[in-house]
């Protein structure tokens, strides 16, 4: 910072307890500029910014080859001192001006950071003075994509599988579960009861195991970048030979999960519970449930509920990105809705094949 400008600084107010903005929400304010003596001002504006970006670098033999990708959501510029319009000199002290914003309401995606994407909402201020670089100053604020479980019926869907496995190898017999969970939709810190009729018609002992893991997309010119993470594991006791069991399990979402993002073309965040039977000496015969991770439940304050205590049974394309589309458990861009059925699998170079939904990476 130059002799004349002290500080330089902007900052917004919370909207709620839990900080979090949605789309369509006002965002008001304020722009400080603390001056040590007289300065001259140009221009000084603000801006409301929100984008998507992917980038990552593979090794194709002795060439380094960077893929990267960007979206624009939304640009928006307000002047407080206006260029062309008359210098502006301010006087030694604090100067405060305030702004307010609304977000556009439209289909955006929650914010994301991690090694190989982000998705971020910023306000950044812009000082401009004669002969001077300019000077500028961003503060980030977390904006969460607006749904719930009423928003699309898929999310309300209970889902149910079978897999069975004949065992040769150091054991004999067969082993089979048949696994069900009430919806497909669930909220961060909520929990997913999974219930699961085993047939253990073998000769070991087998356990049931659950892993709820984390599957990031990320695309850029015709190429895709898959990376997976467990988010948590949990054992069941074991199931003698011979014998059968009905178990109940619930597998309860960290409260911190980062949200499901399934409406940027260029990065997509989904989830799958992996439920399986644990069988020695064999591939483990398992069933994977797509799971949509939803923000979590918020009072008329925006102050985070607690999850359900009970649990009942009860495309959006952006200009300025050079991927055709996205890949997932729900994918369709020009569908209505998040959630939408996937178009045929040629529509598009980077669709995934029908087995890439049963690999982890």
């Amino acid at each position: 910072m130059s002799s004349s400008v002290k500080s330089f600084s902007v900052g917004y107010n919370p909207i709620n307890k839990s900080n979090i903005f949605t789309s369509g929400d006002c965002i008001t304010g304020q722009i400080t500029l603390e001056m040590e003596k007289r300065c001259t001002i140009d221009s000084l504006c603000i801006k409301l910014k929100g984008k998507a970006e992917v980038k990552w670098t593979e090794q194709h033999g002795k060439q380094s080859v960077t893929y990267y990708a960007k979206v624009k959501y939304f640009s928006i510029k307000q002047f407080v001192i206006e260029k062309g319009k008359g210098n502006t000199t301010l006087g030694q002290g604090c100067n405060v001006y305030p702004f307010t914003f609304q977000i556009p309401a439209q289909e955006l995606p929650s914010s994301f950071k991690d090694t190989y994407g982000k998705i971020v909402y910023t306000l950044e201020a812009n000082l401009s003075r004669s002969m001077r670089v300019d000077s500028r100053v961003k503060e980030k604020f977390t904006l969460s994509h607006n749904w719930n479980l009423n928003s699309d019926p898929t999310l309300m869907s209970p889902q149910q599988d079978i897999t069975e496995k004949k065992l040769r190898l150091f054991a004999s017999g067969t082993v089979s579960m048949d696994a069900n969970i009430e919806r497909t939709g669930f909220h961060q810190g909520e929990g997913i009861k999974v219930v699961a009729s085993i047939h253990n018609k073998s000769s070991r002992d087998i356990r049931p195991k659950y892993c709820l893991y984390k599957k990031c997309s990320y695309f850029a010119k015709g190429k895709r970048k898959v990376q997976t993470k467990d988010i948590l594991k949990e054992v069941g006791d074991p199931i003698p030979p011979s014998a059968g069991q009905t178990v109940t399990r619930v597998i309860t979402i960290p409260p911190d999960t980062c949200v499901s993002i399934l409406n940027c073309i260029i990065l997509r965040v989904e989830y799958r519970l992996r439920v399986y039977l644990d069988v020695k000496y064999a591939s483990d015969p398992e069933i994977k449930f797509p799971v949509v991770i939803l923000p979590a439940l918020q009072g008329p304050d925006g102050e985070h509920l607690p999850a359900y205590p009970t649990y009942g049974s009860e495309g959006y394309a952006v200009a300025g990105s050079d991927m055709p589309g996205g890949t997932g458990f729900f994918q369709n861009q020009t569908a209505c809705g998040p959630f939408a059925p996937p178009p045929p699998y040629e529509t598009y170079r980077t669709y995934p094949r029908l087995s890439d939904f049963n690999e982890k990476s």
